[in-house]
Parts: structure tokens; sequence; C-alpha cells
């Protein structure tokens, strides 16, 4: 058996999460909203045509803010075209993903499913075939209190009161070629300036999120953050990155080291933020908004056969199995471990759509990947103590060294709990873990949460969807204050601990 050591001190506070660190996306793309979110035709639909079923598997997931229209297609998006009476709003060709948008949904739609699972809206603007104009006139459409066109406009659809969203996005992925209205850094640069200097003209209390890389192997990755963050320094909060992974080798030691590479991305990306703020001797940091992650490849082969032009296809419907699980916890780690300068994250996507929860006509289920998000969303409050993990090391074919285990801890002083995020990566021995808590003498032992499976590749479905999930079977125990606990290979584990009334 592997043995690995954690080091910890409650003093030594690495940063605070932030809660919109557990966001996710909805997406105008395949099933993401027709059939996932909204589908009046169903009996599982509500007075709003909202599924009842994936509005408590969303408020399961506790999920603080979610990230809206757009992606891609935010990028032709006209926003006019989903708001006012149904039966006048336009289908539209959608060149993002070639399909129809019927545009049945809408803005003030997703506005109230938002309220409906307990979240806020992050709203992108058209950045792509748009710009200043249009991002003011959506802003004065939703946060406006008086008297104006926009404002107006949106009493007539029935809101009399503004929506008052206070966080957004500028734009999606610039830095792409196959986005619509794709840009070189420096023309995206002055848009975003000068689209976020009117926005907070409009409403100074509003938080911006620029476009960053879409990736880390972006050829621009690095001069495009430093371009754009020393044009917009004084306008936006936060720059957006962007990051999927995937086991087209199946090579699964090297899948599982992937959190090494996301963890070299945010990094770099901190550093380039800092370089700029030094640079203009400024005061404020620009955080990240991490505002799509997730594992993305096991639909891709499908999605190259759809047919064109149709309304809801079946689109990026990965079916996630056990590895892809492991994978969605050592990235969460990571964020965690950046929370002082990723105070966002949107895991892409929500429904349907690369997704933790999924439907049909008869019904919705939680994927494998929903697990290690709903015990942090649930627990991951507070602060993260700087952690020091000392663990047996792998060569990963694409990352170099990684660590077989990952781990963060957190330190929720409002709840009086103690909560350790692990997984161990290793394929094939168990793990003992060692951490020293006599700091957190009067503390003891809730639960021991643990996700294991032999078999990588396996999956839940409809019919079986429950063949992957957590239980409370762990192995720790304490010993005047030392913690020791057994990781089984292969594991996501939530080691939970409380403080003792005495």
């Amino acid at each position: 058996m592997k043995k690995a050591q954690v080091i910890i001190d409650k003093e030594f506070i690495l940063g605070d999460v932030d809660k919109r660190l557990y966001g996710s996306f909805i997406e105008h793309l395949g099933r993401a909203v027709y059939e996932g979110i909204y589908q009046p035709e169903s009996a599982f639909a509500d007075e709003n045509g909202f599924r009842k079923d994936t509005i408590e598997l969303v408020k399961e997931l506790n999920v603080p803010i979610i990230r809206y229209p757009g992606g891609n297609f935010v990028s032709g998006y006209c926003w006019e075209d989903g708001v006012g009476p149904k039966e006048k709003r336009p289908s539209r060709v959608d060149l993002a993903w070639s399909v129809i948008e019927t545009n049945q949904f809408g803005l003030n739609e997703f506005v109230d499913w938002t309220k409906a699972v307990n979240s806020q809206v992050m709203m992108a603007v058209n950045l792509g075939t748009r710009g200043v104009e249009d991002a003011k006139n959506l802003l004065e459409y939703c946060n406006f209190s008086g008297n104006s066109k926009y404002s107006d406009l949106r009493k007539s659809h029935g809101y009399e009161k503004p929506h008052n969203i206070k966080t957004w996005c500028l734009g999606n992925e610039m830095d792409g070629p196959w986005q619509m209205g794709h840009k070189t850094a420096e023309e995206y640069a002055r848009l975003a300036h000068e689209t976020g200097r009117v926005m907070k003209m409009m409403d100074p209390n509003i938080e911006l999120v620029a476009c960053g890389s879409s990736s880390s192997s972006m050829p621009t990755f690095g001069s495009w953050e430093a371009t754009l963050i020393d044009e917009c320094y004084d306008t936006i909060d936060y720059v957006s990155m962007h990051q999927y992974y995937g086991n087209r080798d199946n090579d699964s030691a090297n899948f599982l080291a992937s959190s090494v590479d996301l963890d070299q991305f945010i990094t770099n990306v901190i550093a380039i933020c800092d370089y700029v703020k030094g640079k203009k001797h400024g005061k404020k940091n620009i955080n990240i908004s991490l505002d799509e992650w997730n594992v993305w490849y096991h639909s891709n082969e499908a999605d190259e056969k759809l047919e064109k032009w149709v309304q809801k296809p079946h689109q990026l419907e990965d079916v996630y199995n056990f590895e892809d699980a492991l994978l969605v916890g050592s990235m969460l780690i990571t964020m965690l471990r950046h929370a002082d300068r990723v105070k966002i994250g949107c895991m892409a996507q929500l429904v349907n759509v690369i997704a933790p929860i999924m439907t049909s006509d008869t019904g919705a289920w939680k994927q494998t990947i929903f697990y290690p998000f709903y015990h942090c969303s649930r627990y991951g409050h507070g602060t993260v103590l700087n952690t020091i993990v000392k663990s047996p090391v792998y060569e990963a074919k694409q990352y170099g060294e990684a660590a077989f285990l990952d781990c963060v801890v957190v330190n929720n002083e409002e709840e009086e709990e103690l909560v350790i995020f692990a997984v161990n990566k290793d394929l094939e021995e168990d793990m003992e873990v060692t951490l020293d808590l006599r700091q957190f003498s009067d503390y003891q032992i809730v639960e021991h949460i643990v996700m294991q499976d032999e078999d990588l590749k396996a999956v839940n479905t409809e019919s079986n969807p429950d063949r992957i999930k957590p239980a409370n079977d762990g192995y720790s125990k304490l010993n005047s204050g030392r913690l020791s606990s057994k990781l089984q290979s292969k594991s996501w584990n939530v080691i939970r601990l409380k403080k003792q009334c005495k």
C-alpha cells in the first residue's frame, strides 16, 4: 500500500471560496434548453413549461450562478428574438451549431427558471456579430429601473422590476477561428474595453468577464491575455478560461493527470494578470472565471454525423464513465487550490449537453460526474487551507510527473466543519494518507464518503441510474489528533469532520 502525507496549518489560509466557483452553464445547444430544462409538452412540465424533474436535480446540485445563452451560440444571438409574445418570436438559423433556433425560450424564461432552481444569471453579450450598442440595450432591458425604451419594453413583457443581473460576459471565445465574428487580440481588446466602459456607465455595480484563451493549447495563449488585460485592466474584473479534457487514447493514467495541466494553465494566467497589474502600478487583481470546464470527447464522432438545420438534435451528449468522475473531482480540487484567484467556475454544461444531468421523455438521472460536483458545492465552502501534499508520483505520457494523490482541505468556520477532498489516482494500489489535525483536537469524523469502482468505464443510464454512486463506507480514524485514512485505488473521497459540543 502506498503512503502519502497531507500537511496543513489552520492559520495558513490560501483564500476564501466564492460560492460562484460551483456555477454551471446553459447554452442554446442540442437538448440543453429544449427537452432539458424547457419542455412544455412533457408530463414532467410545470405551468411554465419547465421540467420539474430537472429543477429538482439542479437544486440538489446547489448551483449558485448559471452562464447563458452561450457559448458559441451567443456570437450570433439577437436577444430581442427571445423576448415578448412567443407567437411573434422568429425562428433563426444558428450558424454556431448548424441548427434552427425557435426562440420559444429566451431571456425572461431563463431568469424565471434560475429563480426556480435558486440560482442567478451570468449573462453573455454578443460581441461576434454585434457590439457596444446591443450590449448597452440588453443591459438597459435587464437592469434599468427608470422609464426608457428598453426598460419600458421589459415592463411591457410583464417584468416590472429589473432583473438586476450582476455578472456579464463580454462575448465568448473570441480568439477562436470557429467563432462568428472572430477577432485578433487587439480587435477584441478594444471592443471589450469600449463595451465594458459603456456598460459600467449605465450600471457601475456590474462585474465584467472578458474572454481569455479558449484553451491552453491555443497558439495565441499568453500573448492574447497580455494584450487583452493591458487594454482592459481598468474596465474588467475577470478574465475567462475554458478547458476540456478527453481520454481519446484510452490511457487512463495520463487522462487522470490532466489536472496537472489545468493547474499550470491557471498558474500561467494568474502570472499574466499580475504582470499587467505590476506594469500599470495597479491596485486591483484581475481574477479568473473558469466558465467552461469539463470532460468532453465521447460524443465527437457521433456529432460529426448529425443532420444539419434541425431543431434540438442529440448533440454533445457525452455519456460519462467512472474515470471521468475521478478527473472532474481532481479538476474541482485544482480549482479550490486556486480559490484565492479562481472566483467563478461554470461546469459546461448542466443538462444533456456534456452534462451531469440527463433527461428523456420518461425521466431524468444523474451521470457519474454529478457526484464530485455535488459534494464540493455542498461541502466545499469557507476558507481553503494551504494544503501541502507529499505523495508518490508517476510519469504521465502527456503531462509528465503527476502525484497519485490530489487533495485539498477546506475549513468552514461558520459550520464548524473541516472537509478533505481527495482523489487516489493509483489504478492498482490503495493508499494510506496521514494528516496531523491536533489543531482541530475538538473535531471528530462525521463521515468518509467514497466513490469507487473496479470498472473505470462503468456508466449510469436511465435503466441503471445508480450503477456508480457514492457510499459512506470509507475508512478513516483519529488517534490523538492524527488522522489516518485508507483511500481505495481509483477513488473519490470526501472526509468530513465536525466540531464536537462539550
